[in-house]
């Protein structure tokens, strides 16, 4: 029987945790997905995101950001009617902000992931940490990220969202020392 991290205890935890936590992303697409499920999951659990995640892809034309960020008031009422997502004002229209936000910082770095992963010189930070509760909420690295996305007009980047954006897309390896997924992640190397 595989040890994990204490936290995947559902189905669906356990196959997002085994499968996609803590794993480098550098695809643009992908980090604005997660960028935006992480600012939907604000007040609630992420299991709930992750029983929404479909629905928001097929919502959200597969979070193609160049579509997102021409969406328009018939657009935002449409998600507003949609059950299968989180249907809050404030979230929706912070999609479409970030998506006219996340193509600038594009044409000026290149690509977002160049931007983004520069908050930590690139290179995944490895954590060594025994139990769930050492599991900071937020870092320096997480304030950082935060304050410069909110300078640059960002919406839903505080920075405990900031940090859960950073562990998901595998910035960080906060998966537990003796969870299976540890080693293999500490081992990451950037190409």
């Amino acid at each position: 029987m595989k040890k994990r991290c204490s936290w995947a205890n559902t189905e669906s935890m356990t196959k997002y945790h085994d499968k996609e936590w803590g794993v480098p992303i550098h695809d643009d697409r992908k980090l604005f997905e997660m960028l935006i499920l992480e600012g939907a999951q604000a007040g609630l659990s992420w299991s709930t995101i992750l029983k929404k995640r479909k629905t928001y892809k097929k919502a959200f034309d597969n979070f193609d950001v160049k579509k997102i960020s021409k969406y328009n008031l018939e657009d935002v009422k449409r998600l507003l009617g949609d059950k299968g997502i989180i249907r809050n004002k404030l979230k929706i229209n912070s999609t479409i902000i970030n998506a006219k936000e996340f193509l600038k910082i594009k044409r000026e770095f290149g690509s977002f992931d160049r931007y983004i992963w520069s908050f930590i010189n690139n290179k995944p930070i490895q954590n060594k940490f025994k139990e769930l509760k050492e599991i900071p909420a937020n870092t320096r690295h997480s304030d950082e990220m935060s304050k410069n996305l909110k300078k640059r007009g960002f919406k839903f980047v505080g920075s405990t969202i900031c940090y859960a954006f950073m562990q998901a897309v595998g910035m960080v390896n906060d998966h537990t020392i003796n969870c299976f997924r540890y080693n293999p992640l500490n081992s990451y190397k950037l190409t």
